[in-house]
C-alpha cells in the first residue's frame, strides 16, 4: 500500500514540475494557482519575480464562508472562490493572470475556479 502511494505522489510531483515549467508569473501578469483538498479549494495570485503572494482566497476563510450558502456542491463553491479571487485581484489592479492548475487536470473544481475567475473579470 505504501509503495502505491509513494508512486502516486511521484507522478503528481512530475506533473507539477511539468506545468510549472511552462507557467511563470510576472508583476504585470501574475500566476493564479489553485489547490484543493477533499473539502476545500484554495486560490492565490503570486508574483514569481518578487516571490510574493499578492492575494489569496480559500473556501474556508473567514471572509468567504459567510457568502457561501448551505447546500452548495463543492464545484459551486469552487466557482464562487474563483469569482471572489477575481474581485480581490481587481481591487489590487490586476487584470491579467496566467493559470497554474498545479498537478490537477483542468476538470471539475479546478475548471470551476477558472470559470469563476473569468466571470469575475480576469483574463487568462
Amino acid at each position: 500500500m505504501a509503495d502505491k502511494n509513494i508512486e502516486k505522489e511521484k507522478r503528481a510531483q512530475r506533473r507539477r514540475r511539468r506545468v510549472r515549467g511552462c507557467v511563470f508569473g510576472t508583476p504585470e501578469c501574475p500566476r493564479l494557482t489553485v489547490a484543493k483538498s477533499l473539502k476545500n479549494v484554495f486560490a492565490q495570485i503570486v508574483d514569481d519575480v518578487g516571490m510574493t503572494t499578492l492575494t489569496a482566497v480559500s473556501s474556508n476563510s473567514k471572509n468567504v464562508k459567510p457568502s457561501l450558502e448551505k447546500g452548495l456542491t463543492k464545484t459551486e463553491v469552487a466557482k464562487r472562490v474563483g469569482q471572489i479571487i477575481a474581485q480581490e485581484a481587481k481591487k489590487k489592479g490586476i487584470e491579467r493572470v496566467v493559470f497554474d492548475r498545479n498537478r490537477y487536470k483542468y476538470h471539475g473544481r479546478i475548471k470551476a475556479v477558472a470559470e469563476g475567475a473569468r466571470e469575475g473579470g480576469l483574463e487568462f
